[in-house]
């Protein structure tokens, strides 16, 4: 057995069985394993920031991890991006990357890059394995590393001598690591300090479970604080029979005004609100001035046993909820606006739906609107680096072939990963995109108010705009096989969305705005 095959084994018997990949000629042995180690499914992806957003997309409903399979390290340095969002958003990836053998290291050969330093910013793990003999167990403890904490990247590289090397041996990765400890005083002083509306359980990463919500409700309910999430969140289920909870705004004006009532804010798998920027003269701290921050338990704590101790520890036990109601949503007319998408999305999200939202600008009205949707899943940007939406509903879709996955993404950001496209129709994916189409850099052009320029110039506009040629959406998803149409009415919008989910295999909508 060689040191591929080994790897391939040691990872198929450690519970890794998807690899998002763009391979080149140093990972040639791991894909020829793939033929003779059953077990692993292989997802060809045209750009490695797409490998590496399903990766990550993976993890977020599958709650086990993938492996990419990169190219050296302008391949790994091309998947970063989505390797940033991923460590941001605490998904678990094991990353496999190549590299020279040891006796074409020392020739400086072009494709020679210092792989270690380019992973270890975006890596919690980096390993280099050196002989054949050692792979296996390298694999093995790449998936251990994984797999700690609320989730870890792990960086695997693999010189190709010991790929292709014989005396690979099979390892199999022990059980995850237990989660950090609760500590009792903390617990006793979140417990007091929920007391009145003037209070807030801010919630993130685990913590919004639609089970671990249940318990938070419950909390509210017989505390009277109030819930808010991170603005960013890996997963969070809400929809009709799930306690309802907002988002801290990401406009800094509206989120500094949202959190001023608190004067005490108890943290569960969240960190302390601040700013996504510095702006001029205003607070990169978002809570108001002497708020007291009782940081109860981070987002590597076990946070059903932590949300399941704050419960008995307020008393809340015998409190019933309150729970999001459905609410049937007429049609919407006129133009293609964010209150009338907002409708649409409300209209037409089904049960068990997969949102993954890259929406920016358009998509802050959609949340209050789809509250009494279906019981669903909405997942955010936890890094803001864009073009992660596009990939990420890939590994959703992989990871629940069952249910229906949503994209929506802003056509600025859809443009960085537009090669997700070829994959999704390459594999059949159940995936609904809408291209919120406004022919700019909309979120940008709210910035450069932000930082105080009132009056841009035609120069800095045409920086923001995607015009001169304008973006045709339906012909480039056509050219990478998925079908599509553009649409500019309300209506229109609808009944393209119902279609869309009604159409085996990836759909996409130009939203024209």
């Amino acid at each position: 057995m060689n040191g591929a095959e080994s790897l391939v084994r040691s990872l198929v018997d450690s519970g890794v069985d998807t690899c998002f990949t763009n391979p080149g000629t140093s990972e040639m042995h791991f894909v020829a394993a793939l033929d003779h180690v059953a077990g692993m499914r292989s997802v060809l992806a045209l750009f490695e920031g797409v490998a590496t957003g399903a990766a990550d997309g993976y993890y977020r409903m599958a709650r086990k991890p993938a492996c990419t399979l990169l190219h050296l390290g302008p391949g790994l340095a091309n998947g970063i991006a989505n390797l940033h969002n991923t460590k941001k958003a605490n998904s678990s990836v094991v990353n496999i990357v190549g590299e020279h053998a040891e006796t074409h290291r020392k020739l400086d050969a072009p494709l020679m890059s210092d792989i270690q330093g380019l992973a270890r910013p975006v890596s919690h793990w980096v390993h280099t394995s050196e002989r054949a003999e050692d792979v296996g167990k390298a694999g093995a403890d790449a998936v251990q590393a994984a797999r700690t904490g609320a989730g870890q990247i792990a960086t695997l590289i693999l010189p190709s001598d010991t790929a292709w090397n014989e005396g690979g041996e099979v390892h199999v990765a022990g059980e995850p690591p237990a989660r950090d400890p609760m500590d009792p005083a903390m617990l006793e002083k979140a417990a007091k300090a929920l007391d009145g509306e003037d209070t807030l359980l801010l919630l993130g990463g685990e913590a919004l479970s639609a089970e671990n919500l249940e318990l938070a409700g419950k909390i509210a309910v017989k505390t009277g604080c109030k819930l808010l999430s991170e603005w960013s969140n890996q997963r969070l289920e809400r929809g009709a029979g799930r306690v309802v909870i907002n988002r801290v705004p990401y406009p800094i004006d509206i989120a500094l005004k949202e959190l001023e009532p608190y004067k005490k804010v108890v943290l569960v798998g969240a960190r302390a609100p601040i700013g996504f920027f510095a702006y001029p003269g205003k607070p990169a701290v978002l809570t108001r001035e002497g708020c007291e921050i009782v940081e109860l338990a981070g987002a590597s704590g076990d946070l059903d046993a932590v949300l399941d101790a704050l419960v008995s520890a307020t008393g809340a036990d015998g409190c019933e909820p309150v729970l999001a109601e459905r609410k049937e949503v007429d049609m919407p007319t006129g133009k293609n606006n964010p209150d009338t998408i907002a409708q649409a999305l409300a209209a037409t999200i089904p049960q068990d739906a997969i949102v993954v939202d890259e929406s920016l600008t358009t998509g802050r009205a959609f949340f209050p609107d789809t509250a009494g949707t279906p019981p669903h899943t909405w997942i955010n940007n936890c890094g803001g680096s864009i073009g992660y939406s596009l990939p990420v509903s890939i590994g959703c879709a992989v990871a629940c072939p069952d249910r229906k996955v949503m994209a929506l993404v802003g056509d600025g950001s859809a443009m960085y990963t537009v090669q997700s496209l070829w994959t999704m129709a390459r594999e059949e994916l159940d995936i609904t995109v809408l291209i919120m189409s406004n022919g700019s850099y909309q979120i940008l052009r709210g910035e450069l108010t932000n930082v105080g320029v009132q009056n841009p110039g035609p120069r800095a506009v045409d920086m923001l705009s995607l015009d001169r040629p304008a973006l045709d959406w339906v012909s480039m998803a056509k050219g990478m096989g998925v079908d599509g149409v553009r649409v500019e009415q309300a209506d229109d919008l609808t009944r393209a969305i119902e279609h869309g989910l009604e159409t085996k295999g990836p759909y996409l909508i130009e939203v024209v705005i």
